[in-house]
Formats: C-alpha cells, sequence, structure tokens
C-alpha cells in the first residue's frame, strides 16, 4: 500500500466508540462540556485527522531519514516541524482539553484522545512536542502561582514556547529518589540549579526558540530520597528586559534512537556557569505528587502513541496482503495465483494485528472517558469512582498497546516478507518506534510493580471491584443483546480468576513476603491485561448488535471478540498459576549464573 493511502487509524471504529460504546453525547450533560454537541466532536476531530493524512503523514519518512544533528552546541531539527508545530497549534489541538481561561475549548479528553490518535499514526515525533508541552503547561497551570502563569504557560499555551519534563538523570535512572540536581534559594526569588539530565525529549530543538524544562530538583537542605523533591520551571532562555537571554542551559549530547526520530532526546546540563535560574512551581518537597500528573498523562500519550503506531503498520500490513500475488490457494491445481490475503496464515496475523490495534484503542478510549468523569462528574461519588479506574487502568494502558503493539508491529513486517525489514516500506520504521513505547514514561516492568504493588490494592481493593463491576455489567448486556454465551461465561471465569488471584497475593504481602506478591509481576499485568482487552472486545460486540454499523465492521467486530476471547483469555489460568505458585527460577537464579 502506498503510504498516503494509509488511513492511519478506522474512522468506523472511531465514530462506533464515541457514539456507540462509550456515548461521548452523554459527556455533553456535564456543566463542564455543555457548549459541546455531536457535531463540535467531529467538527475537530474531522479537521485534525485531515491534516494527519494530508500534510503530517508525508513528513514521517523524511523525518525518519533525516534525523536530528548536534552542531555548534544546539540541536538541528526537520525543517518541516515549524510550520506543522503551528497548524497543531492552530487547530487548537494543544489547549482542545484546557478550559477557555487558558485558552482552551474544554474538549473532552475522550474526544482530543482518539482525535490525537491521528497525528500520532501519521507522525509520532512531530507531535512528541504538543504532547510534551500540554503536559508541561497544565503542571504550571494546576500547581504554579499566578506569576508562573503568565510568565511561562500563557506562552506555552499560545504556541510561542514549547515545554518538557526532566526528571531521569544518568546514575539514577527511573529512581527518582536518587536524583542529584540541586536548587539553591536567592533573594530575588528565583533559585540557582546545577545538576544533570539524560534522555530529555525535546529540550532543545528548531521548532520553537524557548523551551520549559519542568523539573526535578532537590532545593538544598531537603530531606533525602522522594520526599525531597522539589519541581521547577527552567526556561533554556530567560526574559531580561524585554529580551531572550541564555540560562545556562546547555545540551551535552544528543540521543542516537533507534526510532522517534523527529523528536530529540538529549542530555542537557543545568548550571556550568553558575547562573541556571529555576522558579519553584507549588510548595517545596512536592515535587514528585505534581510531576505524577503529567507522568500519568504521559503514559496515557504514550499508550496512544503505541496504537497509532501498530494501527498505521496494520493498515500498511492490510493494504500489502490484498494486493501483493503469490501462490495459490490450498487444493487448487494450477490457475491464478491469489492475493496473499486469501491465505490462512496471512489472515490469522491480520486478524492479531486488528484484535491487539482496536482492543488497545477502546482501552484507551474508556480510559480517556474515566479521565473526564474523574474530573468533571456531576457528583464526588462519580469523580472518585471514576478517578480509582483511572489510576487502576493508566499502567495497562500504557503497557498493553506497547508490549502487543510491538508484536503487532512483527506481524505487519512478517506479513510483507523480505520486504518488510527494508527501509524502502514503512513496517521496519515502525517497528523501531514501538519499542521506545515500552521504555518511555516507566518501562513495562515499573508499570507492573505499579499495577499489582499500588493499583489493585489501593483502599483495600476498591479500584478492582470497582472494575469487576463494570465488566460485569458488560457481561449483563452482551447476554441481553444475543452475544455468544459462550464468551460470556469465559470473561466471567476469568473475572473471578483475576480476583482470587489478586486477594492471594494481596495477603502475602501484607504478610511481609514482598518475592511471594511481587515475584510474578509482569505475569499479572499480562493475566489482567488480557482480561480488559477482553472485557473490550465484548464490551463493541454488544454494541455492534444494535449500533449503526456497516456489515464489514459488524462482522469484524464479531469474530474479532471470538478470537480474543477464545485464544488469548484461557491464558489467564496459566498465568493465574504461575503468580500463585511462584515459580522460581529467575527469582532464585543468581547473578554470577548468567
Amino acid at each position: 500500500m502506498a503510504t498516503e493511502t494509509n488511513p492511519l487509524v478506522d474512522d468506523e471504529l472511531v465514530d462506533f466508540l464515541l457514539y456507540s460504546v462509550l456515548d461521548a453525547e452523554a459527556l455533553c450533560e456535564l456543566p463542564a462540556y455543555q457548549q459541546h454537541s455531536k457535531e463540535t466532536f467531529d467538527m475537530f476531530i474531522d479537521s485534525v485527522r485531515r491534516f494527519a493524512r494530508q500534510d503530517l503523514l508525508p513528513t514521517y519518512k523524511p523525518m525518519d531519514e533525516n534525523a536530528p544533528t548536534f552542531r555548534n552546541g544546539r540541536v538541528h531539527t526537520h525543517p518541516a516541524l515549524p510550520a506543522l508545530y503551528d497548524t497543531m497549534v492552530e487547530l487548537g489541538v494543544l489547549t482542545a482539553t484546557r478550559p477557555e481561561s487558558a485558552g482552551g475549548q474544554r474538549i473532552p479528553l475522550l474526544v482530543h484522545t482518539l482525535a490525537s490518535a491521528y497525528l500520532m499514526a501519521a507522525n509520532l515525533g512531530a507531535y512528541g512536542y504538543i504532547g510534551l508541552t500540554l503536559g508541561a503547561a497544565h503542571l504550571i497551570e494546576a500547581f504554579g502561582s499566578d506569576e508562573l502563569k503568565r510568565r511561562f504557560m500563557s506562552k506555552m499555551y499560545d504556541g510561542e514556547w514549547t515545554g518538557t519534563m526532566a526528571l531521569t538523570e544518568p546514575h539514577a535512572g527511573s529512581s527518582l529518589g536518587d536524583i542529584t540536581t540541586t536548587a539553591k534559594p536567592t533573594s530575588e526569588g528565583y533559585y540557582l540549579i546545577k545538576g544533570s539530565k539524560i534522555f530529555i525529549s525535546g529540550a532543545d530543538h528548531g521548532v520553537k526558540d524557548n523551551v520549559v524544562n519542568l523539573t526535578l530538583a532537590r532545593i538544598e537542605g531537603a530531606p533525602a530520597g522522594t520526599k525531597g523533591i522539589s519541581l521547577f520551571a527552567i526556561p533554556r532562555l530567560r526574559e531580561e528586559d524585554g529580551q531572550l537571554v541564555s540560562n545556562d542551559v546547555t545540551v551535552a549530547g544528543l540521543i542516537h534512537k533507534i526510532g522517534w526520530k523527529g523528536l530529540p532526546s538529549l542530555a542537557i546540563e543545568f548550571g556550568d556557569e553558575g547562573d541556571c535560574r529555576g522558579w519553584l512551581v507549588g510548595e517545596p518537597h512536592q515535587g514528585l505528587r505534581y510531576m505524577f500528573q503529567m507522568m500519568n498523562e504521559a503514559r496515557i500519550m504514550v499508550g496512544v502513541n503505541a496504537f497509532a503506531t501498530a494501527s498505521a503498520a496494520y493498515y500498511e500490513s492490510l493494504g500489502y496482503a490484498l494486493e501483493r500475488k503469490q501462490g495459490r490457494e490450498l487444493g487448487a491445481r494450477g490457475g491464478d495465483m491469489v492475493p496473499i490475503v486469501r491465505h490462512s496464515d496471512v489472515r490469522r496475523m491480520l486478524l492479531r494485528q486488528k484484535a491487539i490495534v482496536e482492543g488497545s484503542l477502546a482501552l484507551l478510549a474508556t480510559v480517556s472517558r474515566y479521565g473526564d468523569v474523574a474530573e468533571h462528574g456531576v457528583s464526588e461519588d462519580a469523580r472518585e469512582r471514576a478517578g480509582l479506574l483511572l489510576d487502576l487502568l493508566t499502567p495497562v494502558a500504557k503497557t498493553f498497546p506497547a508490549e502487543r503493539g510491538f508484536e503487532a508491529n512483527a506481524l505487519a513486517i512478517q506479513i510483507h516478507g523480505g520486504y518488510g525489514y527494508t527501509s524502502e516500506y514503512l513496517p521496519e520504521a515502525y517497528l523501531r518506534d514501538q519499542k521506545l513505547n515500552s521504555l518511555h514514561e516507566g518501562t513495562s516492568g515499573i508499570q507492573s510493580m505499579d499495577l499489582l504493588g499500588r493499583k489493585v490494592m489501593a483502599k483495600g481493593g476498591a479500584p478492582l471491584r470497582a472494575l469487576a463491576d463494570e465488566i460485569h455489567a458488560t457481561i449483563g448486556r452482551a447476554r441481553e443483546a444475543g452475544c455468544d454465551p459462550e464468551l460470556c461465561t469465559a470473561l466471567e471465569q476469568a473475572v473471578a480468576t483475576v480476583g482470587a488471584v489478586t486477594m492471594e497475593l494481596g495477603q502475602r504481602g501484607m504478610a511481609g513476603d514482598a518475592d511471594g506478591m511481587l515475584g510474578h509481576s509482569w505475569d499479572y499485568l499480562d493475566m489482567f491485561s488480557t482480561l480488559v482487552i477482553g472485557w473490550q472486545w465484548l464490551s463493541m460486540a454488544a454494541s455492534a448488535k444494535t449500533a449503526p454499523l456497516s456489515e464489514k465492521r459488524r462482522r469484524a467486530t464479531e469474530i474479532a471478540t471470538q478470537y480474543w476471547i477464545r485464544t488469548e483469555v484461557p491464558r489467564i489460568d496459566v498465568l493465574a498459576n504461575l503468580c500463585r505458585t511462584n515459580e522460581r527460577s529467575y527469582i532464585d537464579a543468581q547473578p554470577e549464573w548468567f
């Protein structure tokens, strides 16, 4: 399939999720969204996906082939980026979810997520500048003073400056309690910052002149560990007498990545000359708590990127399978060659991609809707319940699309055969991009420990009970709609299994057996994710019974639901057994044995 004809994301699927499965129109009944309607939602999505397909997608391959360079102390990115960024700002993508007071339209997160998926599928690196700037500006909006909002946030939301987050340090990695960047208070209201950060996306580029780094650092004399971390806004350039001057933020090196070539990853230094100024965001020693807002938003964004990367590759492989002729159907004697989609093994790979890709988008859309209700629900109970589900499902929404998306991307290469691993075709580039999504914003292993060690056990297991209620409601709806009763029963049994395993592991943790609880956290995440995606497919299957769908979409939904629940959900019993028995091969393995 020629790149220019790749739809990136299926329009009918997006409409189906929005209006049949998740009832986006009901969000317009909430006070925060009363100014909106299906018409305003559709207008926003239509304008974004038109730009993604017509203007953004053609820039992906040139950016992948021409990575940023580091010359004379500055990072130089692709020359097309400034105009692309400005257009996305004009389309409202940057501030769509923000209130009018911040220059936004207060579009629901659900709608914004589905619209942004087209942009990420077209060119995830180019969209990255928008996503990072939105997250950084939202931190200042939520926790910063009016002065910081005037100084930094307004320029970021206006599209004049970009933003990013600077957490990781060379020696600490994901262990944020070990960061050593320091902040020395002054009588001028700012702090002098000294330290090093690494893997910082978009800290320097050619898109805009200035970047605001939302940075974690320790104020002198702060407590050790995570309790002593504060959050600072540190611009690359600072304003003095109406002019932008150097703020003693320098690029120490450019990270050469396998994917995401449009967005540079950098090592940066603060305060080499002793004059890097940072402004405290919020209260001292609360930085990690504040930063979790951006990290959680970024984890969902990475999940959408992972879906988008797998979706773009799926449509490349589907187009190829429909056009590429090779061999003849089983049992045929002679005759013309047939498109490879006529071969059952190719259809197996296409259906697996579809089940992963569309199940991922359904989950991300569901999580986004929980985010809308958590912030703007009409009752405290509704907001609390949605918040519990949002927190619980965030590690899954980040990890499943990335890990299984990598598998889907590999299948796209497999379908292309020898052409798949050549740079003349896009699947190899999408595979490189996808690998980064399992590492960005907390590796998959960290997400598994977060899910089992924190999320499912929070508030006495209330999040897990809320999820079980949601899944049981979907099963009831599916039965009433006339879905295959065997699929309903299989999912019902899976809910009981996951619940029982979780209770058993939780009891081990309370007894002080950390290995017994968390030793198989990865298997637990795999098991939990498999259940959650089964829930999403059954929900879509139930809605497909009455939704105004094409016959193609209806049948595809039925067959993908059948595929996932009959081929994947049975794995839950195997994974549950590993968690219960705490199979100890890698737990007991000593480092010197490897």
